[in-house]
């Protein structure tokens, strides 16, 4: 009975996970590939996706805070990344697609690090 309630727990779960995951051609522009240059400020490493908040300076040298969406952590780990590949202060360049609704939201491709 025990190992029942176990079961019905993880489906549900990983049932409120499923719902609150979206599809690529829901969220970003596939025909408006960009590319941002800054500052890591925080590394989000959990489920559904990785987030990295970078803080971009524009040409006026004002800041904006982007958020880079990434593949799933166990996704990340099987092509090598670890939770500390990237962290706060990392300086980096960013290739991806943005959100459909023109927000900073990025679904990151490529991350190149300044330092590497």
């Amino acid at each position: 009975m025990r190992a029942m309630r176990v079961a019905v727990v993880g489906l549900l779960l990983a049932a409120t996970q499923v719902s609150a995951h979206h599809s690529f051609a829901a969220e970003y522009d596939e025909s408006r590939s960009v590319a941002v240059t800054g500052t890591i400020s925080k590394v989000i490493w959990k489920n559904p996706h990785v987030q990295l908040l970078l803080d971009v300076k524009d040409d006026s040298g004002n800041a904006k805070t982007w958020i880079l969406e990434m593949g799933s952590p166990s996704i990340l780990m099987r092509q090598g990344w670890k939770v500390d590949s990237l962290k706060a202060g990392d300086q980096i360049t960013a290739t991806g697609f943005i959100a459909k609704d023109g927000m900073p939201i990025m679904n990151a491709r490529k991350i190149t690090a300044a330092n590497r």
